[in-house]
Order: structure tokens, then C-alpha cells, then sequence
């Protein structure tokens, strides 16, 4: 108990002191206040944008993107990925295919989506679902490879179902290593989606970042960026949560 209080503790710190930096080499104008704003003028432009109404309005859109996009890419990954870990055939075809798609800069193929969906909810999408069902199918099929042989040896002898043995040995064993890749996914998914939306787009968070940018309006531009990483770590540390009540399954 006292361990994890001082990791926190320690965690706490190191937030502050480069927030602590951020702030002097703004003030003392080591960096130019322009480039660089300080960190309580962004926390206070970034409290004033979260009320806006058009702001809200482009959260809003990036979320149903980034969960529409995320509930496609993880069921129809996690299939492919079962199908390669379990047919060693289809593994020795397909795994050197994944490894070279997913090498490749997905940021390449982004002018093709919007070629093909036009600029809208469709090819920001698209982009985020091609942007997160390789990691899916790659940690899967790891997922499926982790689970111990002997634990389905002992189901299929008792004369276990395939949907038993599914949800019995397959989902308990795959669980933790099946939440780690939820957070790495989502990561992947919400960088395309706000790169797409960056890229060509006319609406979402990552099209009023670009807009700020664009107008070097910093302190707009650091609020959105603070606005993001807190949504991500947010996501981040709930699925962390969960992953830590299902530590025991690692069994």
C-alpha cells in the first residue's frame, strides 16, 4: 500500500515540475511567450474553450468517429486474429503479410480514403478502423497463442463445446492480453482518426487543432493538444483499472 502511495506520490511530482518548467520558460521568456504560452494561460484558454458550444459540438463528432471506427476494428480484428493463431496453414500465409502491412506508415494511405469516401464522417472512419485492425489481429493471435495447451487438453477431454471452451478457456486466459491491446488500439484509433481529421475534414477536434495551427493561435493549439492527451490518458487508465481486477486470470 505504502509502495503504490509513494509511486503516485513520485507520479504526482514529476507532472508538477514539468508543468513547473513549462511555466518559467514562459514567464522569464527563455521561450518566446508567442511559441510557447504559458502553462496557466493554457489551462485557462483551454477551460474557456470546453465551453464553447462549437467545441463541444467537434468532441462530440471526433468521439462518435473514434467509437464507431473502435467497435468495427475490434470484433472484425479479434476474428481474424483467432482464425490465424488457430489454423497454423493460414498463420504461415498470413502472419509475414501482417507484419509488412503493419510496418508500412498508415499516413501514406490517407489521400486513397479520401478518394474513395470523400471528406466526411465515412473516410475519417475508415481511416481509423484501417488505422487500428492491424494491432488488433497481431495481439490477438498472440493472445490465442498464450493460452496453455494443457488447459484445453483438460476441456476438450471433458467433452467441452466449442462456444464452452470459447468462454470458459479461451476468454479467461486471453482477457489481460486482450485488455493491453484495447489500450494500444485505441491509441492507434485515435491518432488516425484526429489525423484524418487533420489531413482533410470539416469538422472534429483534430480539424479545430489544425485550424489553430494554421492561425498560430498557440494558446488554442497547446489547449486542444493538453484537451486530447487528457482524453486519451483518461481511456488509458480506465481499461489499466480493469485490466488489474483481471490480473488473477493470469492463471
Amino acid at each position: 500500500m505504502q509502495g503504490t502511495f509513494a509511486i503516485n506520490l513520485a507520479r504526482i511530482a514529476i507532472i508538477v515540475a514539468i508543468l513547473a518548467l513549462w511555466e518559467v520558460l514562459s514567464r522569464t521568456g527563455i521561450i518566446n511567450p508567442r511559441l510557447l504560452p504559458s502553462a496557466s494561460d493554457t489551462f485557462v484558454t483551454l477551460g474557456d474553450l470546453l465551453q464553447r458550444a462549437a467545441v463541444q459540438k467537434d468532441l462530440m463528432v471526433t468521439a462518435a468517429e473514434v467509437l464507431a471506427a473502435f467497435a468495427m476494428a475490434v470484433p472484425f480484428g479479434a476474428v481474424i486474429g483467432f482464425l490465424v493463431a488457430e489454423n497454423r496453414y493460414f498463420a504461415d500465409v498470413a502472419k509475414p503479410l501482417l507484419f509488412f502491412a503493419f510496418s508500412i506508415p498508415k499516413s501514406i494511405f490517407l489521400p486513397m480514403f479520401i478518394l474513395v469516401f470523400g471528406v466526411g464522417f465515412a473516410q475519417k472512419v475508415g481511416f481509423g478502423f484501417f488505422s487500428t485492425i492491424f494491432i488488433v489481429i497481431m495481439s490477438t493471435t498472440t493472445a490465442v497463442e498464450s493460452v496453455k495447451v494443457e488447459h484445453l487438453t483438460v476441456a476438450r477431454s471433458y467433452g467441452a463445446t466449442p462456444w464452452q471452451t470459447a468462454f470458459r478457456v479461451y476468454l479467461p486466459s486471453m482477457l489481460p492480453v486482450l485488455l493491453e491491446a484495447l489500450r494500444i488500439s485505441m491509441i492507434f484509433n485515435l491518432t488516425g482518426v484526429i489525423l484524418a481529421e487533420m489531413y482533410a475534414s470539416r469538422d472534429g477536434i483534430g480539424h479545430q487543432i489544425a485550424t489553430w495551427g494554421e492561425n498560430f493561435q498557440m494558446k488554442q493549439l497547446l489547449a486542444g493538444v493538453v484537451m486530447v492527451a487528457a482524453i486519451a490518458m483518461t481511456f488509458n487508465e480506465l481499461v489499466r483499472w480493469v485490466e488489474a481486477r483481471c490480473s488473477h486470470w493470469r492463471t
